[in-house]
């Protein structure tokens, strides 16, 4: 059996695992998919205090809490930065670290740096908006579709514009880590880089899902295949 805690992306939820989790669980997995302050089922306690340190807390909290070792980490889009953010903490608790079409930060990073601007951020007074709307994104199944872009929601700019602070790249944590790229989104060109990146060193596993930017709700099946085989690997001596 392998621990799982899957970490959801910025204007989603944890709803966006729920097959994921369910197969996951069906094969004798246990999966944790914490809920991010301010968004999905957490949205009701958003706020312009809500940042990128609180969200690494979450994930932090959940992992402590239930007193988690040799877990596999997943965060999925903007949950690359958080995940990145809570091995600061939690490092020495985490067996597999995974990105899943996800940025990956180093220090000094945030989401509005990495995306060079794209945020479009330009006022910056007292009264200006801390929050960034949602917008609906790409599903195969229109049924999917239906479902999860009515969900999306607000995210608090404090989360995508603080920079992450850690103290080692990713690739010197003495862990396992795989990137899992989606090669079919036609507006994914902000994980080109990480790809990239993972890509071209030893120090990953590389994957790739013919899928749209939403992995865990257009392929669930093939990311949780992808993630039974790993967990598989990454016990044997």
């Amino acid at each position: 059996m392998a621990i799982y805690v899957l970490v959801h992306g910025a204007w989603g939820g944890s709803y966006g695992f729920r097959v994921v989790r369910r197969l996951l669980g069906a094969a004798g997995h246990e999966v944790l998919t914490p809920s991010l302050t301010g968004i999905g089922e957490r949205s009701h306690l958003t706020g312009p205090q809500v940042n990128l340190s609180l969200h690494v807390r979450d994930v932090v909290n959940v992992v402590r809490y239930d007193d988690l070792d040799d877990i596999v980490l997943l965060g999925f889009s903007y949950g690359g930065m958080v995940v990145t953010g809570a091995c600061e903490h939690i490092g020495e608790r985490v067996r597999e670290l995974v990105y899943l079409d996800a940025f990956v930060p180093d220090d000094g990073d945030s989401v509005e740096s990495l995306t060079n601007g794209a945020l479009g951020r330009t006022d910056t007074a007292i009264d200006a908006p801390w929050s960034v709307p949602a917008s609906p994104r790409e599903f195969e199944d229109p049924a999917v579709a239906a479902r999860s872009n009515p969900r999306r929601c607000a995210q608090p700019m404090g989360t995508l514009t603080e920079r992450l602070r850690v103290s080692v790249p990713v690739e010197q944590r003495p862990l396992g880590r795989t990137y899992i790229r989606a090669t079919a989104d036609p507006n994914g060109a902000a994980f080109d880089a990480p790809a990239a990146r993972a890509r071209s060193s030893p120090a990953w596993r590389y994957h790739e899902i013919a899928t749209t930017h939403m992995i865990p709700e257009n392929r669930p099946e093939e990311l949780t295949g992808l993630l039974v085989a790993l967990a598989h690997r990454t016990s044997e001596p």
